[in-house]
């Protein structure tokens, strides 16, 4: 990319260190981050493969688990592969290019991932609350173009924090204590003024998460208020059963992002290592679970999973 090109102030690599603290377990280490990342992609593909052969899953529903999907293998595929390089081989240097690339596209996989579970909020509460128009509101174009959206906003988003970076001064020290290049670790190596790249990062966090969340606790606010209306428990039991999936998906995504970016700004006091292992969970854990949750409780994805399986 044009804009990542260096200054002459720049240094030419970067160099990350994994987890400090725990360099002599880094073989040990790599063994969940090395499987987690294999369930992911496994989990991930599978489901991308599914929906794809299968004609009577081209609906909206499977289409934004497509998204996520994507959004899940492009979040861990940006930081596993580097760190199972410096957990391995020791191979630490990063380009400047390839470490604001990496953040680039990291920071915009999270936001688009985010953006997602916003519009499978919006569509399990058009599922409950308007079922007869579900069809005529919720059309596989519509959803497309949401999706749309919700990789233009992630761009735009992210796009100015390796630029902000770019013009920076660093320092002497090129060390990035961290298994990939996260925007404030790269920002504190700078010898000038960060108050604009530290203020944009929160700006955007809390944005991001902030509003989404937002939008969510509407969609399900209003979901719930629909609910009780109605005396039926079979009808309730259903209400449950359908939302059940995406909140637990809800559930392991922003726990371990919020915790990683409270404990980051605000918990000096925690030891760098768990910083960086808290870090790390965001990138491993979610995009392992989504396809499982969904796998278990969406009978469709499960049916023809074992159909698939049984013919293989």
């Amino acid at each position: 990319m044009a804009f990542f090109n260096l200054t002459p102030s720049d240094p030419s690599t970067f160099i990350l260190t994994g987890i400090p603290g725990l360099e002599a377990s880094h073989i040990l280490i790599s063994i969940p981050f090395s499987m987690f990342y294999f369930i992911s992609l496994l989990g991930n593909f599978t489901v991308l493969l599914v929906v794809y052969k299968e004609q009577t899953l081209h609906k909206p529903m499977y289409l934004l688990l497509c998204m996520l999907a994507l959004t899940d293998i492009g979040t861990s595929t940006s930081v596993v592969p580097k760190a199972l390089c410096i957990f391995w081989f020791n191979l630490k240097g990063i380009t400047v290019g390839g470490c604001l690339t990496q953040m680039f596209f990291l920071h915009a996989a999270s936001v688009m991932h985010s953006a997602i579970l916003v519009t499978m909020a919006f569509d399990r509460y058009i599922a409950i609350c308007k079922p007869l128009s579900y069809a005529t509101i919720l059309t596989n174009a519509r959803v497309a173009k949401l999706g749309l959206v919700g990789l233009i906003r992630a761009v735009l988003f992210i796009l100015p924090m390796p630029l902000l970076l770019r013009i920076q001064p660093f320092c002497a020290n090129h060390v990035i204590p961290q298994t990939h290049c996260d925007h404030m670790a790269v920002a504190k190596m700078s010898c000038g003024d960060i108050t604009v790249n530290r203020t944009y990062g929160l700006v955007i966090a809390l944005v991001v998460i902030g509003f989404d969340l937002m939008l969510i606790a509407l969609s399900y606010g209003l979901i719930i208020t629909a609910v009780l209306r109605i005396s039926s428990e079979k009808a309730h039991q259903k209400a449950v059963n359908t939302c059940t999936a995406h909140i637990c998906v809800i559930l392991t995504s922003y726990t371990p992002s919020l915790f990683s970016f409270v404990t980051h700004r605000f918990g000096q006091g925690i030891a760098p290592h768990i910083h960086i292992i808290l870090a790390n969970l965001y990138f491993l854990v979610p995009p392992m679970l989504n396809p499982i949750i969904y796998g278990v409780k969406t009978k469709e994805i499960r049916d023809k999973v074992g159909k698939y399986t049984c013919k293989m």
